[in-house]
């Protein structure tokens, strides 16, 4: 796939490696020079522009693109790229970082937002789960997104892809179902190819709702 990105911060850019890892075509839009570091992503192309500005996105060719990233630090920035990227380029899909807990009203199709992911949000259904909601091998939805849902599953000891590669989940995993990060230890991760899952790793996924169970069986007991 194509993927725009808008924000070359430490989300933006922790987004665009693990994306070019995957072998995605990744293009990093920025308008602060200091924030284009070639080096940090060097197989994602670079755009020095104001990912706000329709002149900028036109000539990013963004109506060329699978997918829109709005990443930046600024909800108000998110909001105006996703509404340019469904309105005016008619991108398929677009996500949207949510900065501020009080802004994810704003975050809707209205906006042109497809999926809209509130890092503080989701840090707080981790803490909450440490009480013990949802057992191995049993996902448990920790948010419900458009047409998508935001998905932890705790890897079982004898799960058969315990002690494997996060590369090799990954290739078996459901086309409308993506690893996006893992918690050991209470520590988060990403999903690295190499990257050895262990027993008791929690796993979370974004999942269209109708592979849920099908993820559960490839995760479950072997």
């Amino acid at each position: 796939m194509r993927i725009a990105i808008a924000g070359a911060g430490g989300v933006g850019l922790s987004i665009a490696g693990e994306l070019a890892d995957n072998g995605h075509e990744v293009l990093l839009i920025d308008r602060d020079p200091r924030a284009v570091r070639v080096d940090a992503v060097p197989r994602a192309e670079w755009l020095l522009a104001d990912a706000c500005e329709l002149s900028s996105l036109e000539d990013a060719r963004l109506d060329q693109f699978d997918v829109v990233v709005a990443a930046s630090g600024d909800d108000k920035v998110n909001l105006v790229c996703s509404l340019l990227a469904k309105t005016q380029f008619g991108v398929g899909r677009v996500v949207a970082r949510i900065n501020d807990p009080a802004n994810e009203w704003l975050f809707t199709d209205s906006w042109g937002v497809d999926v809209a992911v509130s890092p503080p949000r989701l840090m707080a259904a981790l803490v909450d789960d440490m009480a013990g909601v949802g057992g191995a091998g049993e996902p448990l939805a920790l948010m419900a997104l458009p047409d998508t849902d935001l998905l932890e599953l705790t890897l079982p000891v004898d799960a058969p892809h315990a002690d494997r590669p996060a590369a090799e989940l990954c290739a078996d995993l459901p086309a409308n179902v993506v690893l996006v990060a893992i918690v050991r230890r209470g520590h988060v991760r990403a999903p690295h190819p190499e990257t050895v899952l262990a027993a008791g790793d929690d796993l979370i996924f974004l999942s269209s709702s109708e592979d849920t169970d099908a993820l559960a069986q490839l995760l479950g007991p072997g």
